[in-house]
């Protein structure tokens, strides 16, 4: 059979051409099995699966813009369910057999190393680019993306009632109108991982649902690193580690922490349940303060980039050594070039260009410069100054001035595929295999 055959039977008809993707699915899975694991093949073997999974790729492409709508609002109940993407896209596989992985295939190749995947991110990169590309579907996803999490609901009365939440890597204290976000990944320098990337999304939920809190500040925990042991460090940006190993998810972390956690900070939540009480408060946002010591590394800058006001060590360095990854870096190439202009954002992510607290370039991204032992108190006064419905209200505004949700998803649409593609490149596995043992942790 010729894969690429069915791509000119795409009717137009929704019946017909999702049974036109589920052979040709099966045909392509049939064509897979019969080679030997990843790890095994040779070059040959490789480029026969490749051959094998690019034109039902393109199939899935076009199936998705004949039919994308539709697609959505069948797994959404007409757009009344509000699933975030993992569920989105099992749905998707449950409802249109082979349009993306279904539930078994996504456990196998979860528990495998990233070089012995085969790559089914880039299945779900397909899809989530059309999502994301049609404002209407784009639209829906994104306010399902900054719904507040179930877990954040289940925590938030013990949080109301005591001001403290230790989530694992992520800890919460209530101070006064001001909320303190520690990141506390301790052992390995806040290296961002699943783990990490879904405590914090949780932590901005409970702030941003508290009552009582109106600011919140982000700030490192002293370090458990030998390297660092007893200071402070913001963020050391993805653990690469865990990168080798398989363990970061494209869904809930390449792409979620985007969508999710990075669009709370900066847009808040998105609280419109159709009832008349949401109204008119369709966004419950609210200033964040970052405090950084020692650095902010790769997703530890990223996240200054989504924050009101930044407070920095004289001692500390931002970098976003995307090069050195070998993937894209969040919305840092849509967001820095608005803040640096397009020269100065090549330096920085493409020649992996350091910036110095004292460089005349860090107060593009950071408002204060401070003695170390004087950043969190610099931080607090910040947020308290901060702590106003009206900074609310404008901030918000301004974003809308800055960031219109339109520009912010088409860069999404593009960014899920594009990320999807760099996961599994080989020259990422090839960068990222040196993480497996050694090396820096995020």
């Amino acid at each position: 059979m010729h894969v690429s055959s069915p791509a000119a039977r795409l009717t137009g008809d929704l019946v017909a051409d999702a049974a036109v993707i589920r052979d040709a699915a099966a045909a392509c899975d049939d064509r897979v099995a019969a080679l030997p694991p990843k790890p095994a093949r040779t070059p040959d073997e490789q480029a026969a699966a490749d051959a094998a999974h690019r034109p039902v790729r393109s199939l899935r492409a076009g199936f998705l813009r004949r039919h994308g709508r539709a697609v959505y609002d069948e797994v959404t109940a007409g757009r009344a369910l509000r699933p975030r993407l993992a569920e989105l896209a099992v749905a998707a596989a449950e409802r249109f057999p082979g349009l993306a992985p279904d539930r078994t295939r996504l456990a196998a190749e979860e528990a495998l190393p990233q070089a012995h995947k085969e790559g089914l991110a880039i299945d779900h990169g397909v899809f989530f680019r059309q999502m994301l590309a049609d404002p209407e579907t784009g639209g829906h996803l994104l306010d399902s993306m900054r719904a507040p999490t179930a877990r954040a609901h289940e925590l938030l009365p013990a949080f109301a009632r005591t001001g403290e939440l230790d989530l694992g890597t992520v800890r919460v204290a209530r101070e006064g109108a001001t909320a303190q976000v520690t990141l506390a990944n301790t052992d390995c320098l806040n290296a961002e991982t699943n783990e990490l990337a879904a405590d914090l999304e949780t932590a901005v939920d409970v702030v941003l649902l508290d009552d009582a809190v109106e600011a919140g500040v982000l700030r490192g925990a002293e370090m458990a690193h030998p390297r660092y042991a007893g200071r402070r460090v913001f963020s050391a940006g993805i653990n690469l580690k865990h990168l080798h190993a398989g363990r970061i998810s494209y869904l809930d972390f390449l792409l979620g922490r985007e969508l999710g956690l990075l669009s709370k900070l900066r847009r808040g939540l998105w609280c419109d349940d159709g009832t008349p009480d949401a109204w008119p408060h369709l966004d419950l946002a609210k200033p964040w303060v970052a405090a950084v010591d020692t650095f902010a590394i790769g997703g530890g800058m990223q996240i200054l980039l989504a924050v009101d006001h930044v407070v920095a060590g004289d001692d500390v360095y931002f970098s976003l050594p995307a090069a050195q990854e070998g993937i894209v870096p969040g919305m840092a190439n849509f967001r820095l070039t608005a803040l640096f202009g397009g020269r100065l954002t090549r330096q920085v992510i493409l020649d992996g260009r350091r910036i110095g607290a004292g460089d005349p370039e860090a107060r593009l991204v950071c408002d204060e410069v401070v003695a170390p032992a004087a950043v969190g108190d610099a931080a607090a006064a910040a947020a308290e100054r901060l702590a106003s419905p009206a900074v609310a209200v404008n901030r918000r505004m301004i974003d809308l001035a800055e960031e219109p949700p339109d520009r912010f998803r088409a860069y999404a649409a593009d960014f899920a595929f594009a990320q999807a593609l760099r996961l599994h490149s080989a020259d990422v596995l090839t960068k990222v295999s040196r993480f497996s043992l050694a090396g820096r942790a995020g």
